[in-house]
């Protein structure tokens, strides 16, 4: 159950909806001894919850033109010419809080093959719970 519910956190956290699986993931550490399956389970779910962006963003397009569409012409313009200036790489940073989840969007919006999505993203994501581990337990030791 434990594992469940910080993957959910992490997935739903991924996605458009507001959340935050870090905390979880901090409060887990402490009553577990299972590191790595705390971290594969975080990190698989974040990069789940990142998939569900690209293929939204693959589909986003064809509604546009539609009066509800929920972004303008001149926002849209401007993510997609910042995706394609600092081009898949950024993906990198898909963790970061406000920025990641449009960037995931925008590279299913732009078609970005997704091997190269699937790569970026866990690498980026991964890395961000190892460090987020690590200073943990650097916290612990200091208090």
């Amino acid at each position: 159950m434990v594992f469940l519910s910080l993957f959910i956190s992490a997935f739903l956290s991924a996605t458009l909806l507001p959340g935050s699986s870090e905390v979880l993931l901090m409060l887990l550490l402490n009553q577990t001894d299972s590191i790595e399956t705390l971290w594969a389970v975080a990190t698989l779910g974040n990069v789940l919850g990142s998939c569900v962006n690209y293929s939204l963003g693959r589909y986003f397009l064809h509604w546009q033109n539609q009066r509800w569409f929920p972004v303008s012409k001149i926002r849209l313009a401007q993510g997609q010419a910042w995706f394609n200036r600092y081009g898949k790489w950024s993906l990198l940073l898909s963790w970061l809080p406000i920025l990641g989840d449009p960037l995931t969007m925008f590279a299913g919006m732009l078609r970005l093959r997704f091997g190269w999505f699937l790569l970026l993203v866990s690498l980026g994501k991964g890395a961000r719970y190892v460090l987020i581990i690590g200073l943990n337990y650097t916290w612990l030791q200091l208090v």
